[in-house]
């Protein structure tokens, strides 16, 4: 029976242990906190968004970091197959708005003792507030690992240290420092799926104001990088919510390379310019003797009302029948295009995801063995895989273990 080591007990890491021990490994679970899955119990606001009903072309559109060096891992391993993984754990599913399939209780600590329980089953020594130091190698090939000054060896290890966001979880960046120790390239790790900064102070006014249907662009030296619709959120620093997170990758590559990165948000994208126009002309003609700061309540919420009047230059005390056309073509302008101007993200181990991480091209897609170390498998985000929110990031994880797992199963007999 092989040994086989597993660094990290994130989703890959136990998915990968799972595997491994279902192939006649002898598995043990390192892990640097005093519990696995830290992370799996605080995604989908505690409740486990544990993946998508899409398939595995929707999924790899849906992981803009790499998702096409995971196709054969997910045909392999698909959402279906987590469905049914889980409910053959007991966990039973339901999906929701967007496709996100959750356990049917809402309960991550569900999934989790499930996985215990599978590894309890299958003999995998979990070994928690245990920190690998180093991963040992001779003649590029794995050995062992150091957990402090004790040498574990072992035949194949499966790196599954997590990223560099919510390091509360364990995920502190130790994976990457190991691969660059091993001969493997790193490239630029950024937050993803994090809130943005805005240059901006009126956003402080709008603190917990969400806008719903509104579509928002994302310009990067005045040419357009990419567009959202959906909901967003103010807050006292900047933006955030669906929308925002799913833009924050691109901003965060292009904050990067120093370009001026801007936001511009559609308030009413249902409605043309003419439209909107012939809108403001019935509210002004409803509340013709008011001020104009007292006619838009139909049309926006209270809070964003000075906000857009000021950044349109309108008085707002002027009274609707003095406002001129010029006027109402410069309103129905920010209307359609409020400008924010993004100074950075929030910090990495505020964002969801890492982005950047091992480069892909050394690691073998079918596998995820390692192209420069022989027994050395590389799982989840510590990997440069990343996606948008929606259970995609948890999918890429599940397949990359369900990969790794299988594969050391035939590393084994390929070694005997």
């Amino acid at each position: 029976m092989k040994k086989i080591i597993v660094v990290g007990g994130g989703a890959a890491g136990i998915m990968a242990a799972c595997r491994a021990a279902e192939n006649s490994a002898q598995v043990t679970l390192f892990e640097k906190m005093p519990q696995i899955g830290r992370k799996l119990r605080i995604t989908g606001k505690g409740r486990c968004n544990l993946t998508n009903i899409a398939d595995a072309a929707e999924v790899v559109k849906n992981l803009p970091g790499n998702g096409k060096f995971l196709y054969s891992a997910l045909k392999n391993f698909s959402s279906a197959d987590t469905v049914n993984f889980f409910e053959n754990l007991g966990v039973m599913t339901k999906v929701e708005r967007g496709g996100r399939i959750f356990p049917a209780s809402d309960d991550a600590s569900e999934v989790i003792d499930a996985l215990l329980r599978r590894l309890a089953i299958l003999n995998v020594d979990v070994r928690t507030n245990s920190t690998v130091t180093e991963i040992l190698t001779a003649n590029k090939k794995i050995v062992g690992v150091k957990v402090g000054e004790k040498i574990f060896y072992c035949d194949a290890v499966i790196l599954a240290t997590g990223g560099m966001s919510y390091p509360a979880t364990g995920s502190t960046g130790d994976g990457f420092k190991f691969a660059r120790q091993l001969g493997h390239t790193v490239t630029e790790i950024l937050p993803s799926l994090v809130p943005l900064e805005t240059e901006e102070d009126f956003v402080k006014n709008l603190q917990g104001l969400s806008l719903r249907n509104v579509r928002v662009k994302l310009l990067a030296d005045g040419v357009q990088i990419a567009e959202q619709f959906g909901e967003m959120l103010f807050t006292h620093f900047g933006v955030s919510g669906p929308i925002i997170l799913t833009l924050s990758r691109q901003a965060a590559k292009f904050l990067a390379q120093k370009k001026f990165v801007e936001l511009e948000i559609n308030l009413k994208p249902a409605l043309t310019p003419e439209q909107l126009d012939a809108r403001l002309l019935r509210d002004f003609a409803k509340f013709r003797r008011k001020t104009i700061k007292n006619s838009l309540g139909d049309l926006l919420p209270a809070k964003l009302i000075p906000i857009v009047l000021d950044l349109s230059y309108l008085p707002e005390e002027k009274r609707v029948d003095e406002i001129t056309a010029t006027e109402r073509r410069r309103l129905i302008e920010i209307l359609r295009s409020l400008p924010l101007t993004i100074t950075r993200t929030r910090p990495i181990d505020e964002a969801i995801v890492t982005s950047g991480g091992i480069c892909v091209k050394e690691i073998d897609p079918r596998t995820m063995q390692s192209k420069r170390i022989d027994g050395l498998f590389i799982v989840g985000e510590v990997a440069d895989v990343d996606g948008y929110t929606g259970g995609f990031n948890l999918q890429a994880a599940w397949s990359m273990g369900n990969a790794a797992g299988i594969a050391i199963g035939n590393f084994n007999r390929e070694k005997q």
